[in-house]
């Protein structure tokens, strides 16, 4: 069985893969120090959850965008689970050509979500992150990755609302009933969904008029995609574990 793992900026993403098939996805929090031992524990007693032994583990595969914490889930999984993971970098096989001047800046994740929406999905496809921060990438139909869009993720923009707004309170990120807010609680809750909505719609058509495509296929992921993704036409699919599949496709690539 494959460990595929993305450390996010937010979460740390763990599936179980079983060749194409996922036995099981975990979340743990990403900001919380942990040694070498305590990820190899915890990643032993979420297998053991599942009734699977660490044995069945013969292969892990790492897509990271925080590199502080890489050396320690490494140390743990060789140490616990005696397998060394592919860690997403440079130099690896994807399958994805990357047009851009400098493609060692493109962050992991992206890679991974960009391979996972082609081969799944097909090409021209743009693939929208909904995570720390919301991310574009749009690949074309020859598996060419041609450009991006980075903007804050609408947890970011809340936090940045009850931060730096003296009077603002925290709120629970939800859709409101109707766009015009009657307190400053939904009418906050209208500006942050509402407000990515409409930036989501107008990033597509955007980037369907500069690269001329007459159709585009939209695929969504990240932990506050689903809201979107329930509002608008501009997005085709959803699919939560769309970082995780592209982790165990990259793992059968190389």
């Amino acid at each position: 069985m494959l460990l595929a793992i993305d450390i996010g900026n937010t979460n740390i993403t763990i599936g179980l893969f079983k060749e194409d098939e996922i036995l099981g996805t975990f979340r743990m929090t990403t900001k919380i120090p942990r040694t070498s031992d305590e990820y190899g524990i915890f990643l032993y007693n979420l297998l053991h959850s599942k009734g699977l032994h660490r044995s069945e583990v013969d292969a892990a595969i790492l897509a990271s965008v925080v590199p502080d914490v890489n050396h320690h889930i490494i140390n743990g999984l060789i140490k616990y689970f005696n397998v060394t993971p592919i860690l997403v970098e440079p130099g690896i096989r994807t399958g994805i050509k990357i047009a851009l001047p400098n493609p060692k800046e493109v962050g992991a994740d992206r890679i991974v979500d960009a391979v996972a929406a082609y081969e799944i999905y097909g090409g021209p496809v743009l693939v929208i992150d909904y995570g720390t921060a919301t991310t574009h990438d749009l690949v074309l139909e020859d598996a060419t990755l041609v450009g991006g869009v980075t903007s804050p993720g609408i947890r970011i923009a809340a936090h940045a609302l009850w931060r730096d707004a003296a009077k603002l309170p925290r709120i629970e990120i939800m859709k409101p009933e109707k766009v015009l807010g009657k307190d400053t609680i939904s009418s906050m809750q209208s500006g942050l969904i509402f407000g990515h909505i409409g930036q989501t719609e107008y990033i597509i058509r955007k980037i369907r008029e500069e690269a001329g495509l007459d159709r585009l296929t939209v695929v969504a992921t990240g932990g506050l995609g689903k809201i979107i993704y329930d509002e608008t036409d501009s997005i085709h699919h959803y699919d939560p574990n769309l970082t995780l599949k592209g982790l165990n496709i990259l793992y059968h690539k190389q």
